[in-house]
């Protein structure tokens, strides 16, 4: 045999007709339309301007979507109306979504409702809307993503935490019962539909986020969160090979105490 350098190339067969290929475990997810849901100023902005960049489709969705013609203009993302704790008005986002871009392979639920208040004088009515705002409303938006992404095996769920994801706070109940249950929600959600191709992941944001009209005090310059900062850790979580994925990340300003 003479010598020599030999290359061996190795051939994968051909996909049968109307079959899909499986992806590698160590490949990167690509995600081409994204859907925001409690789009706004802040978080919302700094999302819709990275994935935009990214070259993603982008869709808005907020109860009143004329405050976002700006961010649409800036970016070339549709805003669409919806309240998210109205069933039929979610079923109706997703099928208008659909329509003009697609259906989204990447779902945010960015929504939430505060209301402050010593525990013996809060409203029920309000603290029933905050809980509806902030969990039941992540429920149907991640059920309507769930239904569309399982049939493809793939996609992505994200849901924006807080602090009191994890920890309450005195005079903040309604807030913190919303948020543990939205953090309850992405967690069953992940070890249910993980295995089945569809990453679910949990942000805990530990400390206020800049936007427009907040800024830092200046006697604590760095004391707030830089939404473009945590907009590139939603999209290192979106691009992590499946072979590796977490279901949840939390992040605070360096000076923020645990």
């Amino acid at each position: 045999m003479p010598r020599g350098l030999y290359i061996i190339v190795f051939r994968r067969p051909p996909l049968a007709k109307g079959s899909t290929p499986t992806p590698s475990t160590m490949e990167t997810p690509r995600h081409e339309r994204v859907l925001i849901v409690g789009a706004g100023t802040g978080l919302s902005a700094a999302l819709a301007r990275l994935f935009s960049r990214e070259g993603m489709k982008v869709a808005l969705a907020s109860r009143n979507p004329g405050k976002l013609a700006a961010l649409c203009a800036e970016t070339g993302a549709r805003a669409f109306a919806c309240d998210s704790v109205n069933p039929a008005q979610v079923r109706r986002l997703f099928s208008e979504v659909e329509g003009e871009q697609g259906e989204p392979d990447a779902v945010v639920y960015n929504a939430s409702a505060r209301v402050h208040g010593p525990l013996v004088e809060l409203e029920p009515g309000e603290v029933e809307q905050a809980l509806a705002v902030t969990a039941f409303g992540g429920f149907l938006v991640a059920q309507e993503a769930a239904r569309r992404m399982l049939p493809r095996k793939r996609g992505a769920i994200l849901f924006t935490g807080a602090s009191a994801s994890v920890k309450g706070y005195p005079q903040s109940a309604p807030f913190a019962m919303g948020k543990f249950a939205l953090r309850g929600l992405a967690q069953s959600m992940a070890r249910e539909l993980a295995p089945r191709g569809i990453h679910v992941a949990h942000f805990v944001i530990d400390g206020g986020i800049a936007r427009p009209g907040r800024a830092a005090p200046s006697d604590a310059p760095e004391s707030l969160l830089d939404p473009d900062a945590i907009a590139a850790n939603y999209l290192y979580v979106l691009r992590q090979p499946r072979s590796a994925w977490t279901w949840e990340i939390e992040l605070r300003p360096w000076v923020e105490k645990f």
